[in-house]
Formats: structure tokens, sequence, C-alpha cells
């Protein structure tokens, strides 16, 4: 037995499963999915060139915060109504209108910084902009997916869409990171750089746009006669999620990664700088080591659809993922960093892929695009946890910040684990095989 569990492990990770291929066969989700990828290559190449230059503008982790809480912002304010947007409009129409939008902003953006004429406050109001875009449309891009492809292949599905966000971990920031110390010539204090990545995230914004035309499905209406007030729309979101303890329980094993898991990417520009000395192009080496282990992560559980006690792997992968961060802020050198960051981003997106693709299984599909939102503005309350942490980064060390910030999440997660009946039925009514 243990050697054919042995021997099933190495086959996952070595050849991918058939399902992979017959997701991406499907031309509606392929162009979606291409479409995807190009917007997760501009918003990861943007984290790096946007940390890179704040804290070269400010030198304090603190801002790093404020920056990282004018995006997330958004998402708790507006999420909820981008999911009713997502059940009343056609979601291709709302996906090309967000992209047209961020497209024309980062151009502007890059052009005041290419002249070198931005200020701190250029990055709050256009972090708000992007924010509040990404709140209105993302319930709709994540509730299109299901729409274009057979229900037994939705796991794959999520788990695809996941890896094109990793596989932007893997080269986006790299790029970016490249690009800036290149075109800047060594001068790590130079805007010319940081102007000429925002240029190149405008064009795969407009990418974005076109394969999103190329789909051919508009995307699922709620019938008109059976649409209530947007008030009641979002009232109903809220009882469902009630009402439903696997989808609670869902919900809640989302919101603690994004308090305690997701400090490590506002922090790093700091930490990079601060404990390993490194400049831009090591900022993005490790984040694309991050996204190396994230897209090994994504495509092994694109490949497995029949393992048995989900609850606990998701469980499980959060403890991994809090304990590792926990490791990576004790951490000095720059070798044994891109190892442990590379694990997390194997543990976290194995976490994040497996509770999208339940949440998407649980959730009836007349009320996909709202419940979707409500999880992602639970999200957007990952200031909640980034700001404490940073503080204690001002007060005494990135180290100590990322070192809390682990531990917190472990015994978070455990608590949940113990206390709540709804994280422990997560995978309930959901067949072993998908």
């Amino acid at each position: 037995m243990i050697d054919l569990g042995i021997y099933r492990l190495v086959g996952l990770v070595s050849m991918p499963s058939r399902n992979i291929y017959k997701a991406l066969e499907v031309a509606d989700f392929r162009w979606l999915w291409i479409g995807s990828l190009a917007s997760s290559f501009a918003m990861n190449m943007q984290i790096v060139a946007r940390g890179w230059l704040v804290y070269e503008l400010t030198s304090s982790p603190m801002d790093l915060a404020w920056v990282t809480l004018a995006f997330m912002l958004p998402t708790v304010l507006f999420s909820l109504a981008g999911g009713v947007v997502a059940d009343r409009t056609p979601k291709r129409l709302v996906i090309v209108v967000a992209q047209t939008l961020n497209c024309i902003a980062t151009i502007f953006m890059g052009w005041i910084i290419f002249k070198d004429q931005v200020v701190f406050w250029d990055f709050i109001w256009f972090g708000l902009f992007n924010g509040t875009i990404l709140a209105l449309s993302m319930p709709a891009r994540q509730a299109f997916a299901p729409e274009l492809i057979p229900q037994h292949l939705i796991f794959t599905g999520m788990a695809l869409n996941t890896t094109s966000w990793n596989l932007s971990r893997i080269l986006g920031p790299a790029l970016a990171g490249f690009l800036i110390a290149w075109v800047a010539g060594g001068d790590t204090s130079s805007t010319y750089g940081v102007g000429i990545v925002y240029f190149v995230i405008a064009f795969l914004y407009f990418l974005s746009v076109l394969t999103t035309l190329l789909i051919s499905k508009a995307g699922i209406v709620r019938n008109v006669a059976e649409q209530k007030s947007v008030i009641r729309d979002m009232r109903d979101a809220f009882s469902y999620v009630l009402d439903h303890p696997p989808v609670f329980g869902l919900i809640l094993l989302s919101i603690v990664p994004f308090l305690f898991g997701m400090t490590i990417n506002t922090m790093l520009p700091a930490f990079n700088q601060d404990i390993l000395s490194g400049g831009a192009d090591d900022l993005g080496i490790l984040m694309s080591s991050m996204g190396i282990g994230a897209i090994l992560g994504s495509l092994l559980l694109a490949s497995a659809s029949d393992f048995r006690n989900r609850s606990l792997w998701l469980v499980g992968t959060c403890v991994a993922w809090g304990v590792v961060t926990a490791a990576f802020g004790l951490a000095t050198s720059f070798g044994v960093c891109i190892g442990l960051i590379a694990l997390i981003g194997f543990v976290s997106s194995w976490n994040m892929s497996l509770n999208r693709g339940l949440l998407q299984l649980q959730v009836e599909d007349h009320m996909r695009g709202r419940i979707l939102s409500v999880d992602m503005m639970s999200h957007g309350l990952m200031p909640l946890g980034v700001i404490p942490i940073s503080i204690i980064a001002e007060l005494f060390s990135i180290s100590a910040a990322l070192f809390v910030s682990g531990i917190c999440f472990v015994i978070c997660i455990l608590l949940l684990w113990v206390f709540s009946g709804s994280v422990r039925r997560v995978d309930e009514n959901v067949s072993v095989t998908t």
C-alpha cells in the first residue's frame, strides 16, 4: 500500500492528468484562462514594481501596509456589489470593461512614474481605483469559469485558474525585477525602470481584453422576473452563507490565510532589503520562487481528483503554511529563504485551489456570483492582519513580524478546527470523484 501511494504521488507530479487537457480543450475556458494569465502577470509585476518603488520613496514598512490597505479596502466595500453585478450582467462584458479601465489607468500611472513625477499618494489613489475595479469584476470572472466547463472538471478548472496565477508569480516578478535593475542601469533609486514596467502591465491588461472578447458565451444572467432589489440580493447572500455550514466553514478557512498568511507578500520588499540586503532582481527571484512552488501545488491538485478527507487537507495545509511562514521570518540566508518561500507557495496554492473548488461545488448556480463575492469581500479583511504585523515590524523587526504572523496563523486555524463544526463539514455532500 505504501509503495502504491508513493507511485501515485510520483505519477501525479510527473504526469498531468488527462482532465487538465480536457479542460483546456474547451475553447471558451481556454480563452478565459489565457486572459486570466495575462491579468495575473500584470498584477504580480505590479506588486514588485509598486513595493520596490514605495519602499525606495519612504523606507517604511508601515507605508507598504497603507498601500496594501488602499488596494484591499474596496474589496470589503464593493465585492458584494460585484457579486450582484455578476448575477445580473453578462460576465464577459463585466470583464472586458474592467480590464479596459485598468489598462487606461495603468498607462496614466506609468507615465507619471516614467516622468519622475510620482509621489507616495499616487500609489494610494491608484490602489483604490485598481482595488475597486477588481472588487466589481472578480466575482464575474470566478463565476464565469464553471459556466464554461463540465461539472466534473470544476476542480481541475479551479486548479488551472490558480496555476495561471502561480505561473505569473514565477515569471512576472522576475521580469519586473530584472527590468527595473536592467533599464535603470543599476540605479535602484531611478523611476525610469518602474515606469517601463507599468507600460508592460498596461499591455497585458489590453491582451486580457482581446482574449475575453474571443469567448463565445456571454455568461448566464438571472431572469429579470427573478431579480429582487440590490439590497435584497446582498442580504440573501449573507443568509445563504449562514444557512449552509460548509460554505460558512470554507469562507472562515479563507479569511485566516488572508489575515496572517499573506503578510509575507506585503512585507517581502522590506525583508529583502533590510534582512537580506537584496536588490530589485533579488526580490523578483524570491517572488518567482514562491510561484514555482505554487504552480507545482496547483498542478498536483489539478491532477488529483479522487483524494478523500478534504477538510483535513485544508486544515493541514493551513497549519503548514503558518509554520513555514514563521520559519521564513527567522531565516537570514538568501538560499534558505528561496527554499522556504517556495514551500509557502506550494502549500498556499494547494490550499487555495482546494478551497475554491469546494466552494464552487457547494454553491447553487443562481447564487454563485454573490457567494464568491462574499468570499472575496472577506479577503479584503487582510489589512486587519497586515497593519498590526507592520506595527511589530516598525517597533521590532521584519523578522519578528513574520514569525508572529506565522504563529498567529497556526493558532487561529487550530481554534477553528476545535470549536467550529462548520469548518469540519466543508467537504460535506461533495462526492470523492468530481
